[in-house]
């Protein structure tokens, strides 16, 4: 279809698209030219890179610190940093319904890196979503949450940045069909969906109350992932933290409800989580693994019971209306889950806290969306290697052996027994997500069901 024919709305709603990615980084950064590198790149891993020590001799080397405190609490590693490639130096391709958009080099390289950028410019992407040309930047790139972030908080980032290996590389072009490519349709979404802000403090609450909300709505973007879109690729401000759909995983509910979200976490489960992957009552994986991996297991602990804080403080979203399981899809499930899941959560689904999680009142399995379950049963998942706990556990993929509607019977079993309460899943359902999984799914079937 030509361009003519197209609607200004969707237009709109093509570029838009491009929001559901969340955590994409810098999409649209354009690289400064100028300069000489000032650092020789290094062979390190990302928590090599965000664990290393400033040097003393730094004469901002507090600024430093704080930057790459703030850079860890965003969790841009893990965004632009390609497989093989140096730490923050991009390249990570992003596959979207639209095309692919690859992360820009953000170390301080100055002609394919951000070493040219002045702190200025570093800002104005942060908070107004332009790069260094003014050019608005994709809201993939979470600019309507690093808006909240100061502009104290903004200039040490960047000093951090600064500090970091340049890495001469500059990441392919973004795959991208016309009319997305024409970033001005973007001031358009902008219009609708943004407005630059900074954090408001609240008298009326604790000053680490205060601190977690800074953290979740700044920094750590967690809204971005953990809330619907609407029809525009926006997040649905009236439902923020009520759960999202990120590519094939589902970013669980975080609100207070009892059932899908943290409400009947306790605090001190939701720091344990945060600092180690794991707790009695749930374990991180998919793209949260990362984020555990590279940021929140970094963060201090006070920084860590201000978020828990925070979201133990947020309103429980509505209960939402389920329909009964058929009782044969029940027992045909109840029987394949004696049969391949019981060896690791026992047959009465109490699992092995702190390894195995318990099945009951489990909030990922309960969520309105079943995909991340599926995902999960599907294609194996591996939990987060953190400080404190180093070697990641590692649930095998079930593709090889369980048909797509025996998948669903043991996901809509699991969804409602030890006193959950869920949808029922269809074998369409799952179907579906196998045809999404396919490339991986075939190679892990080739291995005969090999752990990932």
């Amino acid at each position: 279809m030509s361009a003519p024919f197209l609607s200004r709305r969707r237009l709109l709603f093509v570029a838009v698209g491009l929001t559901a990615l969340g955590m994409a980084g810098l999409a649209g950064m354009a690289a400064s030219q100028g300069g000489t590198p000032v650092k020789t790149a290094a062979v390190m891993t990302p928590t090599q890179q965000l664990t290393q020590s400033i040097p003393a001799n730094l004469p901002n080397g507090a600024q430093v610190e704080q930057g790459r405190y703030l850079v860890v609490a965003g969790d841009c590693i893990s965004c632009h940093t390609r497989p093989g490639g140096a730490p923050l130096a991009g390249g990570l391709g992003l596959k979207t319904p639209f095309g692919v958009i690859y992360t820009p080099n953000l170390t301080s390289d100055a002609q394919t890196g951000i070493g040219g950028w002045t702190p200025e410019q570093f800002y104005g992407a942060m908070h107004n979503g332009v790069d260094d040309h003014g050019q608005n930047l994709y809201p993939a790139f979470p600019y309507p949450y690093f808006t909240h972030i100061t502009r104290a908080d903004s200039d040490a980032m960047l000093a951090y940045l600064k500090e970091v290996p340049a890495v001469s590389y500059t990441p392919p072009a973004n795959q991208l069909p016309f009319p997305l490519n024409i970033r001005f349709i973007l001031k358009g979404w902008n219009l609708l969906f943004f407005r630059p802000k900074d954090f408001v403090y609240d008298g009326t609450k604790s000053p680490e109350w205060n601190r977690g909300a800074y953290l979740v709505s700044g920094p750590g973007h967690c809204a971005e992932c953990h809330t619907p879109t609407n029809f525009l690729g926006a997040n649905s401000a009236s439902k923020a933290f009520q759960g999202g759909e990120l590519d094939s995983w589902v970013a669980p509910d975080l609100t207070g409800n009892a059932r899908t979200g943290l409400g009947a976490w306790s605090q001190a489960q939701i720091v344990d989580y945060l600092k180690t992957g794991r707790n009695a009552r749930a374990q991180a994986g998919g793209p949260m693994a990362e984020a555990v991996s590279y940021s929140t297991s970094l963060m201090t602990d006070a920084d860590l019971t201000a978020i828990a804080t925070y979201l133990k403080a947020l309103p429980a979203s509505l209960a939402a209306s389920t329909l009964a399981p058929d009782p044969q899809a029940m027992a045909r499930g109840a029987a394949i889950f004696s049969d391949s899941c019981t060896s690791c959560h026992l047959e009465n689904g109490v699992g092995q806290p702190g390894y195995f999680p318990p099945l009951g009142g489990d909030a990922a399995a309960q969520q309105a969306n079943p995909a991340g379950l599926i995902h999960m049963i599907l294609a194996g998942v591996r939990t987060a290697p953190t400080p404190t706990r180093p070697s990641p556990l590692t649930m095998p993929s079930f593709a090889w052996k369980l048909s797509d509607q025996e998948v669903a019977d043991v996901s809509t079993y699991m969804r409602n027994s030890w006193g959950n309460r869920a949808g029922p899943v269809s074998a369409g359902q799952v179907a579906r997500m196998r045809n999404k999984l396919a490339p991986g799914l075939n190679r892990l079937t080739a291995n005969s069901g090999d752990h990932f």
